[in-house]
């Protein structure tokens, strides 16, 4: 499917601006260096929403060789892992509306490209998306191997937090969307913040109604891709437990 880029309204314009100044007032100092390079480099702006194939693509083509594919909404999870493997990023084209800026139950485009595509400018975190989801193309008619792999992503690419030289930071799309969580995930007391360890994560449930609980922590991005091995000889060991 096309983006339809000339079906967005005022209002659709307005409230993507509402959304991206409220973020980008409290990034910085928040947000991994990475992300934040990366609003620049994919060219984001509060002016408009972005235009994936006039814009947004032909820049991340340079970068990364990765583009922005456009999708009704939820995906099954093989379609999904099959984009992902050929460097496509599955994004909604749907916006909120002005009273659903703070929740939504299920993701949009706002989550979708503000919250993930600026961390596709980076080379090691595409790596492994890419070595993620052949792994996950392997194992897809496997319930169990697909749950651990879906906890996974969603310590990582939804809700992982970074050890930067400056602090600790947030590269996961699903807390750099959220105006609550961003603050949550740094300084509230409540949640465990665990350095990133294979075996524990994929052993360990998540939460989709609330704040999390926990987040890991990785030291890098090459960290990340280089636990791909692991994260396949760990499956593995786990299945035939």
């Amino acid at each position: 499917m096309n983006q339809a880029y000339e079906k967005y309204t005022a209002d659709d314009q307005a409230v993507w601006r509402i959304l991206f100044k409220r973020q980008m007032k409290q990034l910085p100092g928040k947000a991994s260096q990475d992300y934040l390079d990366g609003i620049g480099q994919t060219g984001f702006t509060a002016d408009h929403i972005p235009d994936f194939e006039q814009e947004l693509n032909p820049r991340l083509m340079q970068l990364t060789g990765w583009r922005v594919k456009a999708v009704p909404g939820l995906i099954p999870n093989r379609e999904f892992f099959e984009l992902m493997a050929d460097h496509n990023f599955p994004a909604t084209t749907w916006l909120r509306r002005r009273d659903q800026l703070d929740y939504l139950q299920e993701p949009d485009m706002f989550h979708d490209t503000f919250g993930h595509v600026p961390m596709l400018s980076n080379q090691s975190f595409c790596d492994f998306l890419a070595a993620l989801s052949r792994i996950a193309l392997a194992h897809v008619d496997h319930p169990e191997a697909i749950e651990m792999i879906s906890r996974l992503y969603w310590y990582t690419v939804e809700f992982g937090l970074i050890q930067e030289a400056d602090g600790l930071r947030i590269y996961g799309g699903g807390i750099l969307s959220s105006v609550g969580e961003t603050t949550y995930s740094l300084t509230s007391e409540k949640p465990l913040r665990i350095p990133y360890e294979v075996g524990t994560l994929l052993k360990t449930p998540y939460i989709i109604d609330r704040y999390q609980d926990q987040y890991f922590v990785i030291r890098s991005y090459e960290q990340l891709y280089h636990s791909v091995s692991e994260i396949e000889e760990k499956i593995e060991e786990l299945l035939v437990l």
